[in-house]
């Protein structure tokens, strides 16, 4: 069937990723690679991350057809072994020659922005739409910016400077992502970016104050534990213990909350202000709640389910992204996804044989 038969009419709609995956199903894929990983000490773990990619790419659609991933297993195993096989030199080095080690540890630190960047390569050029490969043409000083500068700065900065390393690291993907030899660009701006990140403080901000204001409450308690514990009666050193636990958690939640909330902002943001070969802009409308809600709901009833709803949390999470993920195709969609998948069958020609290794980490 053609591309002009399958392929809906010009439109100014925006049309929506969906995720035709369930639970269930993700169940029997999950629990074989955690039991496989485990009898053969982690070594099928690399064929486990295939499996997993190529049921959420291939459940993830977009105008009735699927995302693809073409990753083998053995070029996944073979890049965690250079990685293994590294930090057992560095170790040894470490231990019997340390400035030799510390050596070796500042090299390593000068080609992570390499690594980063051939894996962000290899991730695109193993993922396909319509038959059509994606690519990604980053350089190492743009990994550098994005993926270290920004961050130490951000750190430095108590995280102030976060907007501006988001902005960076955003950028570095969207300009360099490419579809079938046709380019996406991003440019997110700075101000709404600095607008989520300070919802995102204030609720650190509200979470520390409520632990500070129940630790003020339970000051004499607090006093008398640091000048003399056994002065305390066995009740009073429970609930202070008690006390001490509930506030280490809500100030994780604290942060967990934020960090979820500043993602979400910023992942719309950021989607929002992409743009593909030029013309078609892309669009994320996530509910920054809702997204919190499913993110620790989930961790929730993973937690108290030993890990067993682990595929319905990961399951619920991809459908719920997928679903408020768009595109605009500016023209009749049918004869732009013919001509793009014209183009790409050249360019992705050099990418279906062996294609590097998957430097994760």
């Amino acid at each position: 069937m053609s591309t002009t038969e399958t392929a809906p009419p010009a439109s100014q709609e925006f049309h929506r990723l969906s995720f035709t995956g369930n639970a269930a199903e993700y169940f029997g894929i999950w629990i074989v690679n955690i039991l496989l990983t485990i009898v053969t000490l982690g070594i099928y773990s690399a064929w486990a991350k295939v499996r997993r990619n190529r049921y959420f790419y291939g459940n993830t659609v977009l105008l009735g057809r699927a995302f693809e991933y073409h990753a083998k297993g053995k070029q996944i195993f073979i890049g965690r072994l250079i990685v293994f096989g590294y930090l057992i030199v560095y170790n040894i080095l470490l231990t019997a020659f340390p400035i030799a080690g510390i050596a070796l540890g500042v090299i390593i630190l000068f080609f992570f922005p390499w690594l980063i960047m051939r894996g962000l390569r290899f991730s695109a050029r193993v993922t396909s739409y319509r038959n059509v490969r994606f690519d990604f043409k980053g350089r190492m000083g743009g990994a550098f910016v994005a993926f270290m500068a920004g961050p130490v700065m951000a750190f430095l900065s108590l995280g102030i400077l976060a907007p501006l390393a988001s902005r960076w690291m955003y950028r570095y993907i969207g300009n360099n992502l490419r579809y079938g030899g046709r380019s996406f660009a991003t440019d997110p701006r700075l101000g709404p970016i600095y607008k989520t990140w300070f919802l995102s403080a204030l609720i650190v901000v509200l979470g520390m104050l409520i632990v500070a204001v129940v630790a003020f409450a339970n000051l004499p308690v607090i006093a008398a534990l640091i000048d003399d514990a056994d002065a305390l009666s066995p009740d009073s050193r429970t609930s202070f213990i008690v006390l001490a636990v509930a506030g280490y958690l809500a100030v994780v939640l604290s942060f967990g909350i934020a960090a979820l909330f500043y993602r979400a902002g910023v992942r719309n943001i950021a989607w929002s202000a992409t743009v593909f070969d030029g013309r078609h802009p892309v669009q994320s409308d996530l509910s920054r709640g809702r997204y919190v809600w499913i993110a620790l709901s989930n961790v929730v009833v993973t937690v108290l389910t030993l890990g067993l709803m682990r595929p319905w949390a990961a399951v619920r999470m991809a459908r719920y992204v997928n679903e408020h993920t768009a595109i605009c195709f500016d023209g009749d969609v049918g004869e732009i996804l013919a001509a793009v998948e014209q183009e790409g069958t050249a360019v992705g020609a050099e990418f279906m044989e062996f294609e590097g290794f998957d430097f994760g980490f």
